[in-house]
């Protein structure tokens, strides 16, 4: 049995893991992310001596590590350009492993490793144009263009989050106003939702509002269940995501649409929705039809997944 290892470099945990011939993760081994750059490579280092160990194997089997980081990565380097969790700003991520392990190492993006794994093993697999994207508490994407990840000419391309929507609107955390993510964001639903509760004080929304915090799930079930307010929250927030979609795939005409995160689990409620809005945002809709949007698959593994797969995905 061959092995690749994926290493997910979340900001309070590292997970990595063993993938086999058929994308099944074998072996795992959880550590505590370090906030210090270099103690972290050395953490990262010792766990995957460990891992391998544990499963029997040496270094030499392995044909690169693969890691992903939650922060855009130099192309050229494997720098990691800035991950605002753990405070590491144009750190040598790459170079400090493979100079700890001897052996290749392959670094990206976490969003561009969630769309590797969709492309190995998920929703995207077969597919060789497609964009994803990912509504948490940020927004953020990923791109397959031809088969190959899309990240820019310095590693910051795909920050869908902060394409703007609106001249002037709500600030976004960017520093900027009016971010796709300030709107298309779990934060900004529910800053909607909390407007439009203050708005209607007799609907079950109001009521929700009142009894604690609001949260997106929250607000879809009250929306289900057919509350005006919370419909109109969710019709809204459709629209505002359909405008962004609809800009994205008017540059790139993916074949398909992935969306991922904790709002793409309201499933068809969200994504009907969405689709119907779509010939308002998309060139020639009407015409020609647009790419397929649905839901991604992988969830929590493909952080670990997509880095083992970087290789068909990266040049």
């Amino acid at each position: 049995m061959k092995y690749k290892l994926g290493i997910d470099a979340g900001g309070t945990t590292i997970k990595l893991g063993l993938v086999d011939n058929q994308q099944n993760i074998n072996h795992t081994l959880d550590i505590p992310t370090a906030f210090e750059f270099f103690q972290a490579v050395q953490d990262i280092a010792e766990a995957v001596k460990t891992l391998i160990t544990q499963a029997g194997l040496r270094l030499s089997d392995l044909p690169f590590i693969g890691i992903g980081v939650p922060s855009a990565v130099r192309p050229d380097t494997g720098r990691v350009v800035l991950a605002n969790n753990t405070g590491w700003v144009d750190a040598p991520m790459k170079e400090e492993l493979e100079a700890r392990l001897n052996i290749p190492v392959r670094i990206a993006n976490d969003a561009d490793c969630a769309i590797a794994a969709e492309a190995a093993a998920g929703a995207a697999k077969g597919q060789k144009n497609v964009l994803m994207i990912t509504l948490g508490t940020g927004v953020g994407g990923a791109m397959l263009l031809d088969g190959h990840l899309f990240s820019g000419c310095d590693g910051m391309g795909m920050e869908v989050g902060h394409m703007p929507l609106f001249a002037d609107g709500w600030p976004c955390t960017c520093g900027a106003v009016g971010c796709l993510e300030a709107y298309a964001s779990a934060t900004g639903l529910i800053a909607l939702g909390m407007e439009e509760a203050g708005k209607h004080p007799g609907s079950a929304l109001h009521k929700a509002a009142q009894s604690g915090p609001l949260d997106g799930r929250i607000i879809f079930k009250l929306a289900e269940s057919g509350d005006e307010a919370a419909l109109l929250v969710v019709d809204t927030y459709s629209k505002w995501l359909a405008q962004g979609l609809g800009g994205l795939i008017n540059i790139f005409r993916p074949n398909l649409v992935l969306l991922g995160g904790g709002i793409s689990h309201a499933g068809d409620f969200l994504f009907d929705r969405v689709r119907a809005l779509m010939p308002q945002f998309v060139l020639a809709y009407k015409e020609i039809g647009g790419p397929q949007l649905a839901p991604a698959l992988l969830g929590n593994p493909a952080g670990i997944l997509g880095a083992a797969f970087l290789d068909q995905v990266q040049s």
